[in-house]
């Protein structure tokens, strides 16, 4: 089975090399180009990740990652935060709101690979 991911970034270059990355490694890849958007398309979306920005416009991944833990549909799907932040603040704001890991970026393609198997493995 195929991993599906829901990547949430209101950057066109982040969501391009994320789904070009992604998909050669084997993945299927869903986006979404800010967090309302990303909440809509988990709606639908059947992710087994989601990938979140944290600065987005409409809805920041703090909210994506509220809403989908309050949500009915998929509430314990990993949430991974890819951001251009590294604050420990920031990173315990998003542990406590139900993130399961947070890369920076830019990020290397194989440390995300692996962060994906990793919190889709079980």
């Amino acid at each position: 089975m195929t991993t599906k991911v829901l990547a949430i970034d209101d950057s066109r270059t982040i969501r391009h090399l994320l789904s070009a990355t992604l998909v050669d490694a084997g993945f299927e890849v869903v986006t979404a180009d800010d967090g309302v958007d990303g909440v809509d398309a988990f709606q639908d979306a059947e992710a087994d990740v989601v990938i979140t920005d944290i600065n987005m416009p409409n809805m920041d991944g703090f909210g994506v990652i509220n809403s989908i833990r309050q949500g009915d549909v998929n509430n314990k799907v990993p949430i991974l935060v890819l951001t251009t932040e590294s604050g420990d603040d920031l990173k315990m704001r998003a542990r406590d709101a139900g993130a399961t890991g947070w890369i920076v970026k830019p990020f290397d393609d194989v440390s995300l690979i692996s962060a994906l198997k990793r919190v889709t493995e079980g």
